[in-house]
């Protein structure tokens, strides 16, 4: 893959530079920019497969020269040194990101992604790319769309109309408020990690509900819950208390 690297300290271009040499042979460097203005004219002029973007720069941050330089034709994993950044937001628009300093193992698996799309005729990165600066610089205090991936590619969806997401093995089907079924490929752990647990409880191993689409409580033992679709859910005994908890 023809790819740039953006990055303005000299060393970390080198690092990487290394690292793309020695250990990952499916990657040519056409060249590397320091700021986001020289970023954009490379970009517009080489048109690579692949940019690896450092996060902040001079003359504007990453998300700032995606803005530009929309649509978004070439695969992108994001760089940064800075936890700070909401992390979840690259999982909700399953785009990939690495730490500095990188890690040659990661730096591996996600280059063998982007290869991946990138030979995919499903692509979504221009979607994707809206979906990230939609959740990360548009003053929203929470992240509200997110991308699922399907057998044939990605469903970007709002999070708010989630119904419930239910475990089938090592898939997960996800219900939404409209009726539509949508499976994905991702476990339900992974959802349960992600989604905002102020809206999204885990009721049982195999279930996940939104609590603003319950219709009625049931005592018993664990005791069970009817959703607004008239799905009845058994809530686990383990996790009857924590789930009461959420209503006071």
């Amino acid at each position: 893959m023809r790819s740039i690297i953006v990055d303005d300290e000299q060393k970390n271009v080198r690092i990487l530079h290394k690292l793309l040499t020695d250990y990952c042979k499916d990657v040519t460097i056409v060249g590397s920019a320091s700021d986001s203005i020289s970023a954009k004219k490379m970009i517009e002029e080489l048109k690579p497969e692949l940019v690896f973007l450092d996060i902040e720069m001079p003359n504007g941050n990453a998300f700032e020269l995606l803005e530009m330089l929309m649509p978004i034709t070439f695969e992108i994993i994001f760089i940064t040194a800075f936890e700070s950044y909401s992390l979840k937001a690259f999982k909700y628009s399953a785009l990939d990101y690495l730490l500095k300093p990188v890690s040659i193992e990661e730096l591996q698996n996600a280059i063998a992604k982007a290869k991946a799309k990138e030979n995919n005729k499903f692509k979504n990165i221009d979607l994707q790319v809206k979906s990230l600066l939609q959740n990360m610089i548009h003053g929203k205090s929470r992240i509200e769309q997110l991308a699922i991936h399907t057998p044939k590619g990605l469903d970007f969806i709002k999070i708010n109309d989630i119904l419930r997401i239910e475990a089938k093995g090592n898939y997960s089907t996800i219900y939404m408020n409209d009726g539509k079924n949508i499976m994905s490929s991702k476990i339900i752990k992974d959802f349960e990690d992600i989604l905002p647990n102020d809206i999204f409880f885990r009721v049982h191993h195999s279930h996940i509900i939104n609590l603003n689409a319950i219709k009625k409580y049931y005592k018993g033992r664990g005791g069970y819950i009817v959703m607004k679709d008239d799905t009845i859910i058994e809530i686990a005994v383990r996790r009857k208390q924590d789930f009461l908890n959420k209503f006071g």
